[in-house]
């Protein structure tokens, strides 16, 4: 549902049913990939100025979901998110700056356990689009890679070969759509 702020602004919700956060970390010889399966937040939207929009997104730290409960219980504790101390992250943008057609970089504050990080993430327009009961959607993609230990998130395992268990970045992927 949108709301009206000025005719080319709308407030537009995220549409669970229809996006997804996911990610991926090195894992002793492969890549360990997961999502987050609760998270909300709104976009303001301005179609007539676009880099005057902007962005909050919360994250439920204990809805990680790795395919795998042991390790999914081992994110959710002390070690990584510690989703019963801090039980949302989140991103709040401060400025979108065009990069090209449809491409922007939106800067704002990533929160993840009690540590904010000011991030640049570059985001694609999709375009907007009616579905089949007349409501217009919004979409949007986005890719960055953040290190998890600048936010806390430090645990891991020396291997007897050498090297670490878990690997230090994170690349998280965005596929939002909005109405």
């Amino acid at each position: 549902m949108s709301t009206a702020t000025a005719p080319s602004v709308r407030t537009l919700n995220i549409d669970l049913a229809h996006s997804e956060i996911t990610f991926q970390v090195r894992h002793l010889l492969s890549k360990v990939r997961g999502r987050f399966s609760a998270f909300g937040g709104t976009i303001t939207y301005d179609a007539a100025n676009p880099t005057a929009s902007s962005v909050n997104v919360n994250i439920q730290s204990a809805s990680i979901d790795t395919n795998e409960p042991q390790r999914d219980g081992h994110l959710k504790g002390a070690d990584f998110f510690a989703a019963d101390t801090y039980p949302t992250s989140s991103f709040v943008s401060h400025s979108i700056a065009s990069t090209g057609k449809d491409q922007y970089s939106v800067e704002g504050d990533l929160t993840i356990r009690d540590v904010t990080k000011r991030i640049t993430v570059p985001v694609s327009f999709l375009g907007t689009a009616k579905d089949p009961w007349g409501r217009e959607k919004v979409a949007f993609e986005a890719e960055f890679t953040i290190n998890r230990k600048e936010f806390g998130l430090n645990w891991n395992a020396a291997l007897e070969t050498g090297g670490f268990l878990v690997g230090d970045d994170v690349k998280v992927t965005l596929a939002i759509q909005a109405a």
